[in-house]
């Protein structure tokens, strides 16, 4: 089983990289709290993994802290959950903050993140809370800002909304809206930081 990798960044985007260790090539899917502390295409990198053996493939997910993969970990633990949707849920809320949801029972802020409907949120207070209570619960370090040109921006950012599980119309209309709200450029962790915001209103 992969526990560590390290290696080149050949590859990155919202939701998966490609990591160059020796020539092979390892696809690693990530949340966007992992997107937004990327280097550059080209810089070494290393992420922690835990490997998903399913019958017809070996899957690698990854993650830059240790307590966002043990995060992770709890999560797939819970029926309904699984490490796609586990992935998804770190895109939509911080680690730190999904700990205070889930200890404090916060159902209200648990369904609006895509694809935890009320069962599955209940579930997880009630088989995670005291686990997530042992948690530490420091805020993640903050993103690495690259700025792009405004309409590949939104391009990207409306991409990556999609794969959490968004739709289009919906999706659109939040970034519109945040980029309309604010003057000057905006990085596209900014922009999906903010649009995440306004969508969990």
């Amino acid at each position: 089983m992969f526990a560590l990798i390290t290696g080149k960044l050949a590859h990155k985007s919202a939701s998966e990289v490609i990591v160059d260790v020796g020539g092979i090539g390892y696809q690693v899917y990530i949340p966007l709290s992992t997107f937004y502390e990327l280097p550059e295409t080209g810089d070494h990198v290393s992420f922690h993994i835990h490997t998903h053996v399913k019958e017809d493939a070996i899957q690698l997910f990854g993650f830059r802290s240790h307590e966002e993969k043990s995060t992770f970990k709890l999560m797939i633990q819970v029926s309904g959950i699984g490490p796609k949707l586990a992935i998804n849920v770190l895109s939509g809320i911080s680690a730190p903050e999904l700990a205070r949801a889930v200890s404090g029972g916060d159902l209200a802020r648990l369904v609006t993140i895509p694809g935890i409907g009320k069962k599955t949120a209940e579930r997880m207070v009630l088989e995670l809370k005291d686990k997530f209570s042992k948690l530490v619960k420091e805020e993640m370090a903050g993103p690495a800002m690259t700025q792009v040109p405004d309409d590949i921006l939104m391009n990207d950012a409306l991409s990556a909304l999609e794969n959490l599980g968004y739709k289009q119309p919906v999706a659109k209309k939040a970034l519109e809206q945040v980029r309309g709200s604010l003057d000057g450029d905006l990085t596209i962790e900014e922009l999906l930081k903010l649009a995440l915001k306004f969508l969990a209103k």
